[in-house]
């Protein structure tokens, strides 16, 4: 039984979604939105999540083209990742996450197109899931 949370994030330009694990290490749960005005603020943020839940694991994003190939949001966020070295980082493919977190929002009804934090955070929970589920 996993008594560590691992965070879950989906690094954009503009926000960060951000999810975490419960306990058990079977679902991931929205947390929140981390607004990216500077990759100074943002880090700091996500730090002190990081130290509130005593996380040792971040799953990060990883935008990859739909052939497989890396690009420039991809070093986006393998660069901004480089911020957190005193935690296990592991990248998730995250392609085709956004138009699932959007379909799941509308299917709850969630008015998303005024707040896409509602898909990044969706999103971050899709990322950390699909992690999750291949560990079980």
């Amino acid at each position: 039984m996993n008594k560590e949370r691992v965070l879950g994030l989906d690094i954009g330009t503009k926000r960060i979604g951000v999810a975490i694990s419960d306990l058990l290490f079977v679902t991931a749960q929205p947390l929140k939105a981390v607004f990216r005005t500077s990759d100074e603020k943002a880090v700091e943020e996500i730090s002190k999540i990081i130290n509130e839940y005593n996380i040792k694991t971040i799953v990060a994003g990883l935008p990859k083209n739909m052939d497989g190939t890396t690009g420039l949001q991809a070093q986006n966020c393998i660069d901004f990742m480089n911020n957190f070295s005193s935690v296990n980082v592991i990248f998730e493919d995250e392609r085709l996450t956004s138009r699932q977190a959007e379909f799941i929002l509308k299917e709850q009804g969630k008015k998303y197109t005024k707040q896409k934090h509602l898909v990044d955070i969706e999103s971050a929970c899709l990322i950390l899931q699909q992690y999750m589920d291949k560990q079980s």
